[in-house]
């Protein structure tokens, strides 16, 4: 007798959470957001999930708020407000994406002004705010069906999924769209959550939170980290000892901040450079 031999089981592919990611990061803040859509059907469990943990909000009320729509204002620490809302928009109709995004402070202020001057709900006042920040072109966008996305131009895979049905607006540093590091011989790496940022430059997540939120530079075992925060988004390049100690000269010499004479040694160092060049002309 022969023995049937079986095929050994494909590893599961993770949901997708987001299959068409469009970067408006470059326009001016407050509207300055990353397009997070999802063409296909929505994995409820996995999104409410993603959501929580990248706003820091209870799972049960996430999950509540992508089923029905709603907000929910975060709470005061320490006696003082220091965080907004989250917002999700649900079309009861179906005819329309579910849309989440978050306001900072001044935009709920705003909002809860819009609240008691015209005497609307909440939910109203802060799709009101949000909305107007947006770039006209994604304004635009919006009211069109599935953003104006000509499917025949798409992927396959994303194609057969269907209408999108979901956006989510971010801004966060999320593991699930990558942003890009500059390192020191001009080549870029991607990462995507804090926590990678961090392992993969070998420092703490309270180091990194740190350095993404207020810019500057961080001095690490292989030379130093530099971020610059252009549109309220945070621009890393990492270099290495010997382009650290010449920027170091650079600024004592000239008596430049140290991140003008890193940019000015980065400009003048050649392997750098043509690196730079190669992977913008690829791009």
């Amino acid at each position: 007798m022969y023995k049937m031999k079986k095929r050994p089981a494909k590893p599961q592919k993770p949901a997708e959470l987001y299959n068409i990611l469009e970067n408006y990061t470059d326009f001016d803040p407050p509207g300055n957001v990353m397009v997070c859509a999802m063409a296909g059907p929505e994995n409820l469990d996995q999104h409410a999930k993603i959501l929580s943990e990248s706003y820091d909000i209870p799972l049960e009320i996430m999950t509540s708020l992508l089923s029905g729509g709603g907000v929910h204002i975060y709470p005061q620490t320490g006696g003082l407000v220091t965080r907004g809302l989250c917002a999700c928009k649900v079309d009861p109709a179906g005819e329309t994406p579910k849309q989440t995004w978050v306001l900072d402070l001044s935009q709920y202020t705003e909002a809860e002004q819009l609240v008691r001057s015209l005497s609307i709900p909440l939910e109203l006042a802060a799709e009101r705010v949000f909305y107007r920040t947006l770039p006209a072109e994604l304004q635009e966008r919006l009211k069109q069906k599935n953003l104006g996305l000509d499917y025949t131009k798409l992927e396959s895979g994303v194609a057969r999924g269907g209408d999108i049905t979901y956006i989510d607006f971010r801004k966060d540093w999320s593991p699930y769209f990558k942003r890009k590091c500059t390192m020191p011989d001009g080549t870029m790496v991607e990462t995507g959550g804090i926590q990678e940022f961090a392992d993969l430059h070998g420092i703490t997540v309270a180091q990194a939170d740190e350095l993404l939120d207020k810019g500057g530079t961080l001095e690490i075992e292989s030379g130093v980290l530099a971020c610059q925060i252009i549109n309220n988004q945070p621009t890393v390049a990492r270099f290495n000892k010997r382009q650290y100690a010449k920027a170091q000269d650079i600024a004592a010499s000239k008596r430049l901040h140290i991140m003008d004479a890193l940019s000015e040694m980065a400009l003048s160092d050649p392997v750098l450079m043509r690196t730079l060049k190669r992977a913008e002309s690829a791009g």
